[in-house]
């Protein structure tokens, strides 16, 4: 695997907030709490793992993807497998009914997804074991999104400053209505934490998070 998809300085017009004690903070917070959490998690993982095995036993539990972190660089985020194996291969045929703008691609009834991966999806459960992808360092409780190579491809010198910090497993625009939300909005929402990103901020975050994946529309 190359070790960065970037091949150029990324323009920095927007200045990261990166104080030490914050930046130390953070990271001895994501080791914590995911290690914690992976180790409380684990009997929930086992059973997704087994469900997801009684509908396909051919499959794997755990699907690895290709990712962009920070300045690019390239790593394996994983994921409970809620897609069918050829997933990739039937997303050329299904490119016309992108619901998303920019380089995102996403429906809403998206029919590459199982009937396991439907509810692990709509709880979230699916991104749990990027708890490992936190404990790595690859990643943070709290960030944008890591995007796919393909993705990056596209971004214009605004956009791939979405890469200036560590991506996380949640965001602003994961507490504030992401279905609904364009992907030049999605942006702006990424480089506003970046610049002002704070340790109550990053807890607000999480806590919202929480408030979403109990159901609270409001909580956004």
């Amino acid at each position: 695997m190359e070790k960065s998809i970037i091949n150029h300085k990324i323009s920095k017009k927007i200045k990261p907030y990166e104080s030490f004690f914050y930046l130390l903070w953070k990271r001895t917070f994501d080791f914590i709490a995911s290690f914690v959490g992976l180790v409380i998690l684990s009997p929930l993982f086992f059973i997704v793992a087994l469900l997801i095995k009684i509908e396909n036993p051919k499959d794997k539990v755990i699907f690895a993807q290709t990712r962009c972190g920070k300045n690019g660089e390239l790593f394996s985020m994983y994921k409970f497998r809620s897609m069918v194996t050829n997933a990739e291969d039937l997303l050329v045929n299904l490119q016309e009914f992108n619901e998303m703008d920019g380089p995102v691609f996403k429906i809403k009834n998206d029919p590459r997804i199982t009937k396991v991966g439907k509810f692990i999806r709509k709880t979230s459960i699916d991104e749990l074991p990027q708890l490992f992808n936190i404990l790595k360092g690859d990643m943070s409780f709290v960030g944008p999104r890591p995007p796919i190579p393909s993705e990056v491809e596209q971004y214009n010198q605004y956009q791939i400053q979405r890469l200036l910090v560590k991506p996380g497993l949640t965001c602003i625009w994961q507490v504030s209505g992401r279905n609904t939300i364009g992907f030049d909005e999605w942006v702006e929402m990424d480089l506003q934490y970046i610049e002002n990103r704070n340790l109550i901020l990053d807890l607000k975050l999480i806590f919202k998070t929480f408030k979403v994946l109990l159901g609270d529309e409001t909580a956004s």
